[in-house]
C-alpha cells in the first residue's frame, strides 16, 4: 500500500469516527432513551480507558489538565442533552459551526488580520448558525440548537489550550488521555446527584462504542495522520464530518431533508470553506 493511500485511508477512518459519534448519541438519546448524564459517565470512562490502553501499549505517561478536562465534559454534557431533541445532522453542523467560528473568531480577537474573504466566510458560517435559531417551520428544538452551540464552544475552548498549553506539546494523545483521566469524576457526579435511572443496552453500547472506539481509536487514528496533512487539507476534510452525519440522519434514522437544513448546511459549510481557503493567504 502506498504512503499516499494510507493517509486517505486512515483520514476516511478518523472522519468516520468522528460522525459516529453524532450517529451513536442519537440512536441512544433519541425520545429519551437514555439519560444524557449515564451516556456521558460512559462515554468518558470508555474513552479515557481506550485511551489509557494505548498509553500504556506505548509506554507513555498521562499529560493534560484540569481546565481542559472541564471544557471536555462540558461539551461531552451539552452535547449528550442536546441530542436528546436535536436531530444528528442539524447538531453535526450546529457543533462544527460552532467550533470553527469560535477558533476562527478568536483569532481575530487575539489580533489577526485576515483578508475581507475570511470575514465574510465567517460571516456566512455564522448566518447558517442563526439560520437554524429563527423561528418558523423546520426549526431544530431551540434549546437542544442552544445547548449544541455551547458544546461546540466547549469543544473550541479544549482545542484552543491545547493548542497554547501543554506539559507534553509533541504528544497530543497523552494530553487527551490525561483529559478524559481527569473528566471522568467530573462526568461521573452529575449523573449521580442528577442522572435518571434511563438505561438500556442499545444506549449503553453506543455510549461505550462513542467512548472507546469513535472518540479513543479516532482520536489516536487521528494524531497519527494529522502531522502528515498541511493545515489547510487539515480543515478541509473536516468540512466532510456534518454532511456524512446529516446523510446518515437522512437514510438510516428517517431524519427529513428540510429546505432549513440543506440552507444552514450550505451557509455553514461554504463560509468555513472559504475563511480557510484563504487562511494561508493571509499568513
Amino acid at each position: 500500500m502506498s504512503a499516499a493511500l494510507r493517509i486517505a485511508l486512515l483520514t476516511l477512518l478518523a472522519l468516520s469516527a468522528f460522525a459516529a459519534n453524532s450517529i451513536l448519541a442519537r440512536v441512544a438519546l433519541r425520545d429519551g432513551a437514555m439519560d444524557p448524564l449515564a451516556f456521558t459517565a460512559l462515554r468518558i470512562a470508555s474513552g479515557a480507558l481506550m485511551l489509557a490502553i494505548l498509553l500504556k501499549l506505548r509506554r507513555r505517561p498521562f499529560a493534560g489538565d484540569w481546565p481542559s478536562a472541564v471544557a471536555l465534559v462540558a461539551y461531552a454534557a451539552a452535547f449528550s442533552v442536546a441530542y436528546l431533541s436535536i436531530p444528528a445532522g442539524a447538531g453535526a453542523l450546529l457543533l462544527f459551526g460552532a467550533v470553527q467560528v469560535t477558533m476562527i473568531g478568536t483569532g481575530l480577537t487575539q489580533g489577526d488580520r485576515p483578508p475581507w474573504q475570511e470575514w465574510g466566510g465567517v460571516l456566512v458560517s455564522f448566518s447558517g448558525l442563526l439560520l437554524f435559531l429563527l423561528p418558523g417551520l423546520g426549526r431544530p428544538p431551540l434549546a437542544g440548537s442552544l445547548l449544541m452551540i455551547a458544546a461546540g464552544i466547549a469543544w473550541a475552548v479544549y482545542s484552543l489550550r491545547g493548542r497554547r498549553k501543554s506539559d507534553r506539546p509533541n504528544d497530543p494523545l497523552a494530553a487527551t488521555a490525561g483529559n478524559f483521566l481527569r473528566g471522568l469524576p467530573l462526568a461521573v457526579l452529575p449523573w449521580l446527584v442528577f442522572g435518571g435511572t434511563q438505561w438500556n443496552p442499545l444506549g449503553v453500547g453506543c455510549a461505550l462504542a462513542s467512548g472507546a472506539l469513535a472518540s479513543g481509536l479516532g482520536y489516536a487514528v487521528w494524531y497519527t495522520v494529522l502531522p502528515k496533512l498541511t493545515a489547510l487539507r487539515a480543515s478541509l476534510v473536516q468540512l466532510a464530518v456534518p454532511v456524512l452525519v446529516a446523510a446518515i440522519g437522512i437514510v438510516f434514522l428517517g431524519e427529513p431533508a428540510s429546505l432549513r437544513l440543506l440552507a444552514g448546511a450550505a451557509l455553514i459549510l461554504g463560509g468555513l470553506a472559504l475563511a480557510t481557503l484563504y487562511r494561508p493567504a493571509a499568513r
